[in-house]
């Protein structure tokens, strides 16, 4: 099939590296040409703008920061509406706010194009791997027509619902890990300040009812303070959390945990760490007790 991809960085970059090795022909766009370089390399075309992967694309997949980006990348001057013809199908797998999955839709609808929001979970590794867990949101049709591609990336395809389901499910995700985190790091710190091998702390609670795949990967990565390669950024857990926010607050649901943990990553972006790998919140509290001891 004839796809396009826009947006190659921590996961389009391994996303689309798997939709070529699956034969696919990949056009591919990135704001950052140069992060075009490794999946040209692997046989994908670069186009000069997303409207070019438009009129090249059967199906059209998006991974970008958020929905201002995405909105650009859609409607802009040389977006993916100036180019795609009417029955062609984007594939957004950004984490932006429901709302703004369901404007895009309705959007895009007007000229014959089909939206499915489809956020991922399972980080970099999952991407590599194509053991993601996709979310969904948008028409049956739509995300029926999308799966055969999509499974060439995930374990797991699940549609929840119409435009915005799927992003509004990204978000539990969100509050359930972005919390975790932030818990995982105190856990950390409390083994560390009482003189316990913390990076022990995975292997001994594997199988526990405190076992999660996050303490397996970011419990291991806080104790011994590696954070490299990237799993995701400070700013892009809080832009989620933030999002969480405002559709509980909008349906008048309480959110403590993840307001908390909100205010953490806040405080790392304060501190100039928005692009800092978010295992560094463990840093942050080490910081806090350094501080607060005696």
């Amino acid at each position: 099939m004839k796809l396009g991809y826009i947006g190659i960085g921590l996961m389009g970059r391994p996303m689309t590296l798997r939709l070529l090795a699956a034969g696919h022909q990949v056009t591919v766009w990135n704001r950052s040409r140069d992060k075009l370089a490794a999946v040209v390399a692997k046989g994908a075309s670069a186009a000069d703008s997303p409207a070019a992967v438009a009129r090249a694309a059967e199906i059209v997949m998006t991974c970008v920061t958020d929905q201002h980006a995405l909105q650009e990348v859609l409607f802009g001057a040389q977006g993916v509406v100036h180019g795609a013809e009417k029955g062609k199908l984007v594939v957004d797998f950004s984490s932006i706010a429901p709302a703004a999955a369901r404007e895009f839709s309705a959007k895009l609808e007007k000229s014959g194009v089909g939206l499915v929001d489809a956020p991922v979970s399972g980080g970099v590794a999952g991407a590599e791997k194509g053991t993601l867990a996709i979310m969904a949101g948008g028409r049956a049709e739509h995300v029926e027509r999308a799966r055969p591609v999509v499974m060439h990336l995930a374990q797991r395809l699940t549609r929840m619902g119409d435009s915005g389901a799927g992003q509004t499910t990204k978000l539990c995700n969100q509050v359930i890990v972005g919390s975790l985190i932030a818990v995982i790091a105190e856990a950390v710190r409390l083994a560390e300040a009482a003189g316990v091998d913390a990076k022990m702390l995975p292997e001994a609670l594997k199988g526990g009812f405190a076992d999660s795949l996050p303490l397996q990967v970011f419990g291991a990565r806080m104790a011994a303070r590696t954070f490299e390669p990237s799993l995701g950024a400070v700013s892009i857990m809080l832009k989620d959390l933030e999002n969480a926010a405002a559709v509980a607050k909008e349906k008048v649901v309480p959110l403590p945990m993840a307001r908390t943990a909100a205010e953490l990553y806040r405080i790392l972006v304060a501190q100039g760490g928005a692009e800092k790998e978010i295992s560094t919140l463990i840093e942050l509290l080490a910081g806090s007790s350094r501080r607060t001891s005696p």
